[in-house]
């Protein structure tokens, strides 16, 4: 199997549901990456900038500068966590407000991108996305 191939396809197709999924928040004033961070917290609650990062695997860096354009934009707050280097990212209330809308706008992207799978290949293919992977934020 030509393993360059198949991972050539899954990354265009990945590129395609991020465009697609950008467009869909382009009316919430928010990206994709915004979105995980906020899609994250909605799902586990409060969580500090470093449990974030691990959480979704991204560089430390980029969470930070994503979580300050987020602050800036009033979907999250940032507060001194237990010592002063940590900080505890709490969702405003502003972002629960609109949270419902804005699931609902990108159930439907997810519905028109995964649309042609049965339920049963969706399981499939998560499934397999989950034996995937190198552990390097650990």
């Amino acid at each position: 199997m030509d393993t360059s191939q198949l991972l050539h396809l899954y990354n265009q197709k990945i590129r395609l549901f991020m465009n697609e999924l950008n467009l869909t928040l382009k009316p919430f004033d928010l990206y994709s990456s915004q979105w995980s961070i906020l899609y994250t917290l909605y799902q586990k609650g409060d969580m500090t900038q470093t449990e974030i990062w691990r959480y979704l695997k991204v560089e430390a860096p980029t969470v930070t500068r994503t979580l300050a354009r987020m602050e800036t934009s009033g979907w999250v707050q940032r507060t001194i966590g237990k010592d002063k280097r940590e900080r505890l990212v709490t969702l405003t209330d502003n972002a629960r407000q609109y949270y419902p809308e804005i699931i609902q706008a990108v159930k439907q992207s997810e519905q028109r991108f995964l649309g042609k799978l049965t339920e049963e290949e969706q399981r499939q293919l998560q499934q397999l996305l989950e034996k995937l992977g190198i552990e390097r934020y650990e």
